[in-house]
């Protein structure tokens, strides 16, 4: 709703041309908050917390994480959804219509702070795992192989991007070269996903050879479409060298890459790896970045 986000705006002092980190993520607090207790007889005091270890702006959709924390704490908290922790038990999950409910509201957050989401990251955010996505339906995929991967911060915000965004310029001006290219990624989306499903059966050394080109035809594409950055080709450059396969994540222009490592790489942490130059951050498997 256009005119209470216009309102909330004028209520938190945000002027209409804030777009900052803090000011969005307070916006959609504040919708999701009095829009989840809209029907109750008084709106609750309460206090929220919130920390994370993702950056933001690197194509690791921490915005969507927010807003699945920030909606299920808030659905938690007016009862809509049940708590699914049990004493003693190692794990938790919700209902699948509980589930819903929490992307539902996740959603809402990710518009006002993204104006128009595919859907893809809050979904993501709230069942976990992989997902399929094609022409706005979402399907989980209920078997994948656990595969690892190394996650590299190019530290290139995407403040860069928004002032440099040619790919939309591209398919408007040459839809004739453009529109084969996303149907080439398209194809290569479906056969990554028939890998995937081969590999769940039993991974051979063949399915990560396809991955890997997979990976790397994708990354030329998406060079093609303009969302690149030097940064991201130099992270394919140093991991190529290593034998490794990279490409962008998110909506590229710097921000995060990710490395398919195949069985027997060395960790960085092992004796093996330690020759590797790279350089550890944050907890809990941080974000690696290459020297």
């Amino acid at each position: 709703d256009a005119a209470v986000v216009l309102k909330l705006r004028e209520y938190a002092g945000l002027g209409d041309g804030l777009a900052d980190t803090r000011s969005l993520a307070v916006l959609a607090f504040l919708y999701i908050y009095l829009s989840v207790f809209a029907e109750s007889r008084e709106l609750p005091s309460l206090t929220m917390a919130v920390w994370s270890e993702l950056p933001t702006g690197a194509g690791l959709g921490s915005s969507a994480a927010f807003s699945v924390c920030l909606s299920a704490a808030l659905l938690a908290s007016r009862g809509a959804i049940a708590c699914p922790a049990v004493e003693a038990a190692q794990t938790a999950r919700w209902s699948d219509e509980d589930l819903e409910l929490i992307n539902k509201w996740a959603f809402q957050g990710e518009k006002i702070i993204h104006g128009n989401p595919s859907g893809v990251d809050n979904a993501v955010g709230t069942w976990g795992g992989a997902l399929r996505y094609h022409s706005g339906k979402i399907k989980p995929l209920s078997s994948t192989p656990m595969l690892r991967i190394l996650l590299t911060n190019t530290r290139v915000r995407a403040s860069w991007f928004q002032d440099h965004r040619p790919h939309s310029l591209f398919i408007t001006k040459f839809p004739a070269i453009m529109n084969p290219v996303l149907d080439s990624i398209d194809a290569i989306s479906c056969e990554c996903e028939r890998t995937l499903m081969e590999m769940a059966r039993g991974p051979e050394i063949q399915h990560y050879q396809v991955l890997e080109e997979l990976i790397d035809i994708n990354q030329h594409h998406l060079n093609v479409m303009g969302v690149g950055h030097p940064s991201l080709d130099r992270l394919c450059q140093v991991s190529l060298a290593h034998g490794l396969h990279s490409k962008l994540t998110g909506a590229g222009g710097g921000g995060c890459g990710i490395t398919l490592l195949t069985p027997g790489t060395a960790s960085l942490h092992s004796p093996e790896g330690r020759g590797q130059r790279a350089e550890g951050r944050g907890q809990r498997g941080g974000v690696k970045r290459l020297q």
